[in-house]
């Protein structure tokens, strides 16, 4: 049974516990245990609930909606929550389990209709359809009289005592007089509301699988309530209104959500949670008063209005984004996604959304850069001149009497980036050494579209080189024509600069270059974004063909591996590169499920985030191949910032997670080596080495490394040292 259960619905299990997680915004399977088991505290409750859970799973799979959505629980939890609602109230039989599973279908339909009518607005459905659920079977079975009510819950010591006599009641009675203050009781009991659970003890541990799921979130629930708490008091409006039902929770799955879940958890979303408790306790109060005329409760009513209306409003937004700002991918825990946003924010932030590169080949020396002290001046200031020196620091050979003594001099020039060729000038002499042509200042010269208001342009070409027509589209790295003398300039070398209008003598803009190797004597250094200064030495990444092989990832590529491990055991490992449904690439193992999302841009392999086992080859290879380049420069470092959700756990972690709000005190950092390169002519092996670092201070709490041994049929050996653990990948040609 348990199997053709499976073979129909294969994640079955992973939707209903996932059905109970996404009520509190988690897919936490520790927590989804602990809920599963308070909704159980009403044993026919907890009963209906899980029915109801797996009937529209059940549904949602055989009619054919989104296998995804059905695992994550979206489709489940609304009906989850109307079947704790229906078995608090009415006595279980019969016709009570078929009104059940039909109102599990009721839910799922109306589920679907919210996620297409909100979803199409980039908005959450919430829990809007177990309201209008339970609502409309609410007001239809009081015309129902074969279903009794329920007096469960009303003589509450007569049924502990059924269930394990005195010692059961004596339990009951000690934990409902437990001495916590009043406030923090019906905080609690406020927990267990949300899975219509009232006692002190279903709360008590919900409150702790919340603590175990999020620190942040559970730090919010308490900035909620404790906000509505003293607002109450402030306004002068009743409390008891919070105790009734404990219906407080509005305002904890506000604070959650707004706080950690929707938005990135900062000063600011936590500054909204306290500034929403008043809008709340409007709608709490209005919904009450009109609901209240029809004999129900507004159950999360305010608190799905509140959340839907912030977070739509947040959308007409011209300027303050990140203040707060929304979650772009995400990852069910207010941690990640405060963590990944602040590691794609360092990592990536400062990039610009289209990449423009160098507009040349090899290494080129800037001459002059932005605020020049020739040119490149007010509304021009923001550009580079750029020319080709030789060992002994000279730009020319010779006596420099001639443009052909420099060597940058019919030089190729290259598209930094896609785009259309918008303005060419090439019919302008090339100067004698010394020389100007301030009436052609520009000389020849190409302009490429880019996007809208971006525009690059290249100037001081050889005259008649230009080898691209208006008109023309070009890919990043084609070539547009060779450095020449024309215009203003006085020896050879090459004008680039960025700017917003179309026209060749257009102002320019302070617009990033990507992904550069900057040489300094013997060493090379990788820079992902950034303004180039006068007198580096620069060059756009160079490929390796074992480099490419290595680690330009194809969807479709699979990788084999024979993973021997410390202890004496072994394992064959196959990956195999997917895309997803968004179009963004992963590697996936087949042994663990997990998965490592990557970028590949300008020739740099950058890892963006994991899912899955990280005891896995795939976990030790992302940490410690999140960056890489694919060619090779002997003793380039490579350094970047690694996510802070590296850590599981511990005392350190769980002290960071509760101030990472406000402050970052641990340093996760990643450095790779490229430590040499061996070329006999038939084969091309390089050798990489990196280091993954949890910094606290100048102590070192966390430390992996490895070494990669590259071939030109790509990865041939991995070896990974994790504190006492060593682990040894070799490349598994057999399949």
């Amino acid at each position: 049974m348990i199997r053709r259960l499976h073979s129909l619905f294969p994640s079955l299990a992973d939707s209903v516990l996932n059905s109970y997680t996404q009520v509190y915004f988690s897919n936490n399977r520790v927590f989804a245990i602990i809920l599963l088991a308070v909704t159980f505290f009403d044993p026919w409750a907890g009963l209906s609930g899980m029915l109801s859970v797996v009937f529209a799973n059940a549904i949602a799979y055989i009619v054919g909606f989104n296998r995804v959505n059905i695992r994550l629980g979206y489709y489940g939890f609304n009906s989850l929550l109307a079947g704790l609602g229906l078995g608090i109230y009415y006595h279980p039989g019969l016709q009570f389990f078929t009104l059940l599973a039909f109102t599990a279908v009721l839910s799922l339909f109306i589920t679907l209709f919210f996620e297409g009518v909100i979803g199409k607005y980039g908005l959450p459905f919430l829990s809007m359809s177990f309201l209008f659920t339970i609502w409309l079977v609410t007001l239809a079975s009081r015309h129902f009289s074969a279903l009794v009510i329920s007096e469960r819950g009303i003589y509450s010591l007569n049924e502990m005592y059924s269930i394990g006599g005195l010692k059961m009641v004596g339990l009951y009675e000690w934990f409902n007089n437990i001495p916590l203050p009043p406030s923090l009781k019906i905080y609690f009991r406020s927990l267990g509301a949300i899975l219509f659970q009232y006692h002190l003890l279903p709360g008590i541990l919900v409150a702790l699988g919340l603590l175990i799921y999020s620190r942040i979130g559970f730090v919010l629930s308490l900035i909620g309530f404790y906000s509505a708490f003293y607002y109450y008091h402030f306004i002068g409006a009743n409390f008891e209104e919070l105790s009734y039902g404990y219906i407080g929770f509005n305002y904890i799955l506000t604070a959650i959500a707004v706080g950690g879940f929707f938005i990135i958890p900062s000063v600011y979303s936590y500054i909204w949670v306290i500034l929403l408790t008043p809008l709340i306790s409007i709608l709490l109060t209005s919904t009450n008063q009109l609901f209240s005329v029809f004999q129900l409760s507004v159950f999360s009513l305010p608190f799905n209005l509140t959340v839907l209306l912030f977070l739509y409003i947040l959308k007409f937004r011209e300027r303050f984004y990140s203040k707060p700002a929304l979650v772009a991918y995400q990852q069910f825990s207010p941690e990640k996604n405060l963590y990944s946003q602040l590691n794609y924010s360092e990592r990536f932030g400062n990039m610009a959304n289209f990449p423009l590169s160098l507009p040349f080949f090899g290494e080129w020396q800037v001459t002059q850069g932005h605020e020049g002290e020739i040119t490149h001046k007010g509304d021009w200031r923001h550009a580079w001149d750029f020319e080709i020196t030789g060992p002994d620091g000279k730009t020319f050979s010779g006596t420099g009497d001639q443009p052909q003594d420099y060597y940058c001099f019919g030089k190729p020039v290259i598209s930094p980036g896609d785009g259309q060729v918008e303005e060419i000038i090439m019919d302008v002499e090339d100067n004698g050494i010394g020389k100007t042509n301030i009436e052609q200042n520009w000389g020849n010269a190409v302009v490429i579209k880019h996007a809208d208001h971006l525009y690059s342009k290249v100037c001081h070409l050889k005259k008649d080189s230009v080898r691209v027509s208006q008109g023309d589209f070009i890919k990043a790295g084609d070539i547009l024509a060779y450095c020449g003398n024309s215009g203003r300039s006085p020896v050879p070398h090459l004008h680039f600069q960025v700017q917003g209008n179309p026209y060749i003598g257009s102002t320019t803009i302070d617009y990033p270059l990507s992904n550069f190797i900057i040489r300094e004597k013997n060493r090379f250094l990788l820079r992902a974004y950034g303004i180039p200064a006068k007198e580096m030495i620069l060059s756009n990444i160079g490929t390796k063909s074992s480099m490419e092989k290595a680690f330009r990832f194809i969807p479709g590529e699979k990788l084999n591996f024979m993973v021997r491990y410390e202890r004496g055991t072994e394992e064959k490992v196959q990956w195999e590169v997917q895309s997803g449904f968004d179009g963004k690439p992963f590697i996936y193992c087949e042994n663990s499920g997990s998965r490592a999302f990557f970028t590949f841009r300008n020739h740099v392999l950058s890892f963006t985030h994991f899912e899955g086992d990280r005891t896995s080859l795939l976990w030790y290879f992302y940490l410690n191949a999140y960056k890489v380049v694919t060619g090779f420069y002997k003793d380039l470092v490579i350094e970047d910032r690694l996510p802070l959700n590296i850590l599981r756990s511990g005392l350190l972690k769980f002290l960071q997670d509760l101030l990472a709000p406000f402050f970052i005190f641990l340093r996760p950092v990643y450095t790779m080596n490229f430590i040499r390169e061996a070329d006999d002519f038939t084969n091309s092996r390089i050798w990489l080495e990196s280091v993954s670092l949890v910094k606290l201070g100048r102590f070192t709490m966390k430390r992996v490394s490895a070494g990669f041994e590259i071939s030109s049929k790509g990865i041939d050996k991995i070896k990974i040292q994790d504190n006492k653990i060593s682990i040894e990948a070799v490349r598994d040609d057999e399949d």
